[in-house]
């Protein structure tokens, strides 16, 4: 899976480097030592990521790198963490052929108490009740994250994007159909868009939403 985001090159604490804008824990699934290959423009490198604490890291640009590039310009950044491709059960009835459905319509899925939008997230995509959702996923509340809503997808044979693309509060138009991550507190809360439409876990089905509260998304094909 990659991510897409734009970034600078900055000088901070006596090393050149990028901040990731999200929460590598949250969404990769991915805690200690995280090596990543990077690219943008014409320039890709691969390299391990600065931990700065609670999930939260840099990309580190070194000498080489830097003689690329020009400090503070607007690059649009895509990263892959080496090694830490979706895991799918190898038990799934399900496939890319035979998907558990079609995803040509939603309907709303709430969560009874807080920690669930995952869950439903994954039940409206499927079709499935947000129970049936929470036993495929085998996560309970605020445990769903990026990583296991991929995983699940792919053992659910539903097509997904190769990249999860990071719009950071910026005016976009979003895909027929995404599964979004808005911006509440130190984590994600989660909602799908489709075909216009916002549907919340928390709030029910919304015809407008505001642009500057999406962190990103990754569109369902």
């Amino acid at each position: 899976m990659k991510y897409e985001f734009e970034g600078t090159v900055e000088f901070r604490e006596n090393e050149n480097s990028i901040a990731v804008p999200f929460n590598v824990w949250e969404v990769c699934e991915k805690i200690g030592d995280a090596p990543i290959r990077v690219c943008f423009d014409d320039v890709c490198f691969t390299c391990n990521l600065l931990p700065k604490g609670q999930g939260y890291y840099d990309i580190p640009v070194d000498d080489s790198i830097l003689s690329k590039v020009e400090l503070g310009k607007k690059y649009l950044i895509s990263i892959e963490i080496v090694g830490n491709d979706v895991e799918v059960s190898e038990n799934s009835p399900y496939s890319i052929e035979n998907p558990i459905r079609k995803v040509d319509s939603v309907d709303l899925v709430t969560q009874p108490w807080d920690g669930l939008c995952g869950q439903a997230c994954i039940a409206m995509i499927a079709g499935t009740t947000l129970d049936e959702a929470s036993d495929i996923m085998k996560c309970r509340e605020w445990q769903a994250n990026m990583g296991k809503m991929i995983g699940t997808l792919e053992y659910l044979g539903i097509r997904h994007a190769e990249k999860i693309v990071y719009t950071l509060g910026k005016e976009v138009t979003l895909p027929h159909c995404c599964i979004i991550m808005e911006k509440m507190g130190r984590y994600s809360h989660y909602l799908v868009g489709f075909d216009g439409k916002y549907y919340d876990p928390n709030l029910g089905i919304l015809k407008e939403f505001d642009m500057t509260q999406i962190i990103g998304y990754l569109e369902i094909l």
